[in-house]
C-alpha cells in the first residue's frame, strides 16, 4: 500500500492546534478524547502512514502541560461490560489505561465514576482505586440530562458531583469505551472550575469523521462502515454552514447534541466560544494527508473488510442484518463491491479446484499467493507459510518444516488432547517453523518473512477458527472470510 499520510507532520500540527486552543481559554482546557487513544489500527488502515500510536506521540510532546482523567460509567462496571477487542472488563481497562499513561510519564489525575447511583460493583471498584492510591470522583445521574439546563447547571445538577482536582493546563478526558460519560465529565469539571474562579474551556478531539474532507470521501465513508452497527452517520454540519457559509463534515450525534452543549457552556461560562460542533473540534488529520488517492484506495478496502466482518457476524450469531445491509449501501456509495480484494477471487478459485477450504494473501508487491488444506496443515497455516516463502524468495516447494516434526504434534492433538482435527493451526505451525529455524537456515529466513506481511490482506473461503484469526491479527494481517463454515454442523469453534 502506498503511503498517503505524513505522521510526523500530523503530530506537529495537532500539538500546535491544541496549544492554540489552550491559549484561547487562558487557563485550563478539558479535551474530550474520542476514539482510541492508543492502538488506533482503523486509522492506520485508512490513512497509510498513520502510526497506531500517533495520538500518543502527539500527546507526549505536550507532556509538561498534560494530565489525564479516565471516565467510566458505573452502570458498565455493574454489568461487567467487556471491551470486545481486548476481552477485558471496562474497570480493568481503566486500570490498564492508568498503567499505560504512567509508563509514558503522563500523570493521571484520577478516575471519574459517571452515572453513579450506589451500584455495589462501582463501590467495590472505588475501594480498589483507593487502595491503589488513585483519586476517584463520583458523578451522579442527573434527572433531565442533557435537556433540563436549569437543573443541570445548578447545585442540584453538576453541583452535586464531586470535583476531581486538576492542576495542568491540558486535561485529556478519555474512557475505556463509548457511553462512558466523557462529555458530561468535561462539563461538570468546567462548572466546578468556574465556581472556583478558574478560567477553563472545553474542546473535542475526534479522528473521524475528518471535518475538512467531503462527506462522501472514502475516508469518511470508512468511518461510517466502522460504526455501522451503531446506526449513526456522517452529515453536513448545518450550524457551521449557517455561521460561516462553509461545508464541513461532522457526526450526527455531535450535531444533534450541539444546541444543548452550547446552552450548557453559556450557562456555565456566560457565553459559548463555539458557533458549531465543528468549531469545538481540534482535528488536524486532513492537513497531514499527502496522497489522496492512496487514502481513498485504502479506505475502500477497509469498507469491504467491514462488510465481510459484518457478514461473518451474522453467520455466527444470527444477528446484525441491519448493519450488513448498511454496509452494502456504503460499498455502493464508495463505488466498490465484495470482489475489490484480489485475495478473495484467488481463495475461492483455490477452494473450488481443491475441493477444500483455501486461503490467499496479497503480498506487499501485489502478488497473490494461495494456500490449501492438507492432511497436516489447515488453509490458514499453509497460506501463511507460502506467503513467508514468497516474500523471502524461497521456492514454494522447498520443505522448511520436516514432516516428522509435524506428525508428533498432530498425534498429540488427537490422541492426548482429544481433538477431532489433526491439522495444525497457524500458531502451532509457527512454533514448528521456529523449532526448525534453530538448525535450518532456510527455515530461519522464512520465519523472518513474517515481518513483511504486516498490513497485507488475506482472504479465506470459510470462517477461520478463533486461534487462526488471532494469530493473523497479532501479525498485523487484515483477515476477511467468506461467510460460511467448513462443515455443516450446528456448533462451530
Amino acid at each position: 500500500m502506498e503511503t498517503g499520510f505524513d505522521n510526523d507532520a500530523y503530530v506537529r500540527l495537532q500539538a500546535e492546534r491544541i496549544r492554540d486552543r489552550i491559549g484561547q481559554f487562558g487557563g485550563r482546557l478539558y479535551l474530550e478524547f474520542g476514539g482510541k487513544l492508543i492502538d488506533d489500527y482503523h486509522a492506520s488502515r485508512v490513512l497509510p502512514g498513520f502510526e497506531p500510536d500517533a495520538k500518543l506521540q502527539m500527546l507526549t510532546t505536550l507532556r509538561d502541560q498534560l494530565e489525564v482523567v479516565i471516565a467510566i460509567n458505573a452502570q458498565d462496571i455493574e454489568k461487567s461490560k467487556v471491551r470486545g477487542d481486548l476481552g477485558i472488563t471496562y474497570d480493568e481497562d481503566a486500570l490498564r489505561l492508568a498503567d499505560f499513561f504512567r509508563s509514558q510519564q503522563v500523570p493521571v489525575a484520577g478516575v471519574v465514576l459517571t452515572r453513579y447511583a450506589g451500584q455495589p460493583a462501582a463501590d467495590a471498584f472505588r475501594r480498589r482505586l483507593a487502595t491503589l492510591g488513585i483519586p476517584c470522583a463520583l458523578h451522579l445521574t442527573i434527572e433531565g440530562y442533557p435537556h433540563d439546563i436549569d437543573r443541570i447547571v445548578s447545585d442540584e445538577g453538576f453541583g452535586k458531583n464531586e470535583y476531581l482536582p486538576c492542576s495542568k493546563p491540558l486535561v485529556v478526558v478519555t474512557a475505556p469505551g463509548p457511553g462512558s460519560g466523557k462529555l458530561a465529565t468535561c462539563l461538570s469539571q468546567l462548572y466546578h472550575e468556574h465556581r472556583r474562579g478558574v478560567s477553563a474551556g472545553y474542546a473535542k478531539y475526534e479522528t473521524f469523521p475528518v471535518w475538512d474532507l467531503p462527506l462522501t470521501h472514502p475516508v469518511n465513508v470508512a468511518y461510517e462502515a466502522a460504526t455501522a452497527d451503531l446506526g449513526d452517520s456522517n452529515i453536513i454540519d448545518p450550524f457551521h454552514l449557517e455561521a460561516y457559509g462553509k461545508t464541513c463534515t461532522n457526526y450526527n450525534r455531535d450535531v444533534e447534541v450541539f444546541p444543548v452543549v452550547r446552552a450548557l457552556m453559556e450557562r456555565i461560562a456566560g457565553e459559548s466560544p463555539y458557533m458549531s460542533p465543528t468549531d469545538m473540534g481540534v482535528n488536524m488529520v486532513g492537513s497531514a494527508i499527502t496522497d489522496d488517492g492512496a487514502c481513498r484506495e485504502a479506505s475502500c478496502r477497509e469498507i469491504v473488510r467491514r462488510y465481510f466482518q459484518a457478514a461473518c457476524h451474522v453467520k455466527r450469531t444470527g444477528d446484525g442484518q441491519d448493519a450488513q445491509a448498511r454496509l452494502e449501501l456504503l460499498m455502493k456509495q464508495a463505488g466498490v463491491d465484495a470482489d475489490l480484494l484480489p485475495a478473495r477471487s484467488a481463495a475461492l478459485l483455490k477452494a473450488e479446484t481443491t475441493g477444500a477450504p483455501a486461503g490467499a494473501l496479497e503480498l506487499p508487491d501485489g502478488t497473490v499467493v494461495t494456500g490449501r488444506t492438507s492432511d497436516l496443515l489447515g488453509a490458514a497455516s499453509s497460506t501463511l507459510l507460502n506467503a513467508c516463502k514468497a516474500v523471502t524468495g524461497v521456492d514454494p516447494d522447498t520443505p522448511v518444516i520436516a514432516e516428522d516434526a509435524l506428525e508428533p504434534i498432530c498425534r498429540l492433538k488427537t490422541r492426548f488432547l482429544h481433538g477431532h482435527n489433526p491439522r495444525l493451526h497457524s500458531d502451532e505451525t509457527l512454533i514448528a517453523l521456529s523449532q526448525s529455524s534453530a538448525t535450518d537456515e532456510v527455515a530461519a529466513a522464512v520465519l523472518e518473512g513474517l515481518a513483511s506481511l504486516k498490513g497485507c490482506d488475506a482472504f479465506f473461503s470459510v470462517i477461520l477458527s478463533e486461534a487462526d484469526e488471532s494469530v493473523y491479527r497479532k501479525l498485523g494481517i487484515n483477515v476477511c472470510c467468506e461467510p460460511r463454515y467448513e462443515g455443516l454442523g450446528y456448533y462451530h469453534r
